[in-house]
């Protein structure tokens, strides 16, 4: 097996993971994660795709390397952000849940005093 097939196997796993977290798993620090490795199947199928260009005889292009680096970027900012969001959202509730009937931190303690 050549190693562009084998990246494209890898690549098409760690889509169908992602996908699945995002699907299966109700808690969302899980759904931030798979969500995580769902793009970064998609950062590989892309390197994937740009390399086998490259070797087809085309000429290197930089775009598709430079897309990904940025890509990746982006992907950890927005990480960053949701995982800031989700303590936030702990600090606030008590729960890392977005159920709705579930009491707020603020409801439970005046149902305390």
């Amino acid at each position: 097996m050549i190693a562009s097939t084998m990246l494209g196997i890898t690549s098409a796993l760690l889509i169908g993971l992602g996908l699945y977290g995002l699907i299966a798993n109700p808690e969302p620090l899980r759904k931030i994660l798979a969500f995580n490795l769902l793009g970064s199947g998609v950062f590989l199928l892309f390197g994937v795709i740009a390399r086998r260009g490259a070797a087809g005889g085309f000429g290197g292009d930089p775009v598709p390397h430079a897309l990904v680096i940025t890509g990746l970027v982006v992907a950890f900012s927005a990480t960053a952000v949701a995982v800031a969001l989700l303590l936030r959202l702990f600090d606030a509730t008590g729960a890392a849940r977005l159920d709705e009937d579930a009491p707020t931190r603020a409801q439970a303690d005046a149902t305390d005093a």
